[in-house]
């Protein structure tokens, strides 16, 4: 009898899920078999659980209190499943948008808030985003580390790769790439450009499967921006296009600096202006500032360059060979940004810091070249860089300080997310950075 039950996998279930502002995943499982009848009125939520920090605490004091009711309504057109995992049951997710009980939005849903930026930047210009997540993270494990970039490194976790990619394909993410990177036992998952909302629902589901991979062959995947302080970040690296009605490509201009058309040097003139404000919803911890720092591959500037990986924004290359068309793979990279952050915030803020350069009329800033660090304030200055807060802490008073970022949040929506990050501060207060990276590798 114990061994029939033992090869019993269980009732498959579906969890209807919404992602936080801890970056966190959270939601409501039930049986596969009902999602369709409970798709209309969906499942059970409480508003502050927008308040969870990352060590399962609710901030205090919070806007919402132990009072209210919600629901999360199921998208059933983001719903990711894959038999593939090896676990004994499906992975099976859908995303969900957080409503009051009558079905209208509620105003702490990451996900709405990120439709309504995309919404907003459309009505406004017409014009549409196209995007795509880029996710570094690290497997856990022990030895000699494999050389950087190199085959040995991918075969030496096999079957840890294949798996995860058949499981993405499987699931409908479109992956593109899983690849060695260059830290000690760090890979990369890439996917293919989607509509700027299903980018941020792949980007949850990404890491989920990453995850669940990692476990069920027996090591873990950590997506924390500084698994060691002295060591290589992880990053997630959000690339954005835009275009206009019918699809046309509107972010080149063969004619424009580097490349950009108008609308789109204005889109990267109003990042880079509110980025330090910004940073706070796109660095979204602790450690992640002891990876935005110079020489780090990673950001720590409010600076526009071509093809440079220490830029904050990099116009990406392009492709000539078989005669392919360069304003279908024009794209620019944000890079200051990691898997602590809610993708739905980090990208809408990049929307709605575009939009606010486009209304803006702001040219298109200076394309920098050489090193920040080096330069002088004057020629700092001169050329529009300014240096990224430095800590959580700096970020959040940048983002206090910006009339416009914060008009675009609710007061209790502001007040949720900057008191979800204080409570983070204040729980590591008096942990060295090798602690808090520690904590926070086991925890992303």
């Amino acid at each position: 009898m114990g061994e029939q039950a033992n090869m019993f996998p269980g009732t498959p279930l579906v969890s209807v899920v919404t992602t936080d502002l801890a970056a966190i995943t959270r939601g409501r499982p039930l049986p596969a078999g009902r999602l369709d009848r409970v798709a209309e009125a969906g499942v059970g939520w409480v508003p502050a659980n927008l308040c969870l920090t990352a060590f399962n605490s609710i901030s205090d004091p919070n806007p919402w209190g132990s009072t209210g009711d919600l629901r999360i309504l199921p998208d059933l057109a983001a719903r990711y499943t894959t038999a593939r995992t090896g676990s004994p049951t499906p992975f099976d997710m859908v995303m969900g948008d957080i409503v009051e009980l009558d079905g209208t939005p509620w105003q702490g849903c990451p996900r709405t808030w990120l439709k309504n930026a995309l919404a907003a930047l459309e009505q406004a210009t017409g014009l549409r985003v196209l995007a795509a997540f880029e996710q570094e993270f690290q497997l856990a494990g022990e030895g000699t580390a494999a050389h950087a970039f190199s085959f040995e490194a991918l075969r030496r976790v096999d079957p840890f790769a294949p798996r995860l990619f058949a499981c993405l394909e499987e699931a409908g993410i479109d992956p593109e790439m899983v690849l060695a990177e260059y830290g000690d036992r760090q890979f990369e998952i890439t996917h293919a450009p989607a509509d700027a909302l299903t980018a941020a629902d792949r980007a949850v589901a990404i890491r989920e499967l990453t995850r669940e991979v990692a476990r069920v062959l027996g090591t873990r995947a950590s997506f924390a921006p500084k698994p060691d302080p002295e060591g290589v970040g992880n990053g997630v690296h959000i690339h954005f296009s835009l275009f206009g009605p019918g699809g046309a490509p509107a972010t080149y201009d063969a004619g424009g600096p580097g490349d950009l058309s108008e609308a789109a040097g204005a889109f990267c003139a109003g990042i880079l202006r509110h980025l330090p404000a910004l940073t706070a919803l796109t660095a979204a911890s602790v450690p992640s500032y002891l990876r935005l720092k110079p020489h780090s591959w990673s950001s720590s500037y409010t600076w526009l360059a071509e093809r440079d990986r220490e830029a904050a924004l990099r116009i990406c290359p392009t492709v000539s060979i078989g005669g392919r068309d360069p304003a279908k793979q024009f794209n620019i990279e944000f890079r200051a940004a990691d898997a602590t952050a809610n993708p739905y915030l980090a990208l809408g803020s990049l929307v709605l810091a575009g939009l606010a350069g486009i209304a803006a009329k702001l040219p298109t800033p200076p394309l920098v070249t050489g090193d920040p660090s080096v330069m002088d304030e004057a020629e700092r200055a001169g050329k529009g860089l300014v240096r990224l807060p430095e800590t959580l802490d700096a970020a959040l008073a940048a983002f206090d300080a910006d009339p416009v970022v914060q008009g675009w949040f609710t007061r209790p929506f502001a007040e949720s997310y900057v008191g979800v990050k204080r409570a983070e501060i204040a729980h590591l207060r008096g942990k060295s950075p090798a602690e808090v990276c520690e904590l926070y590798r086991a925890l992303y």
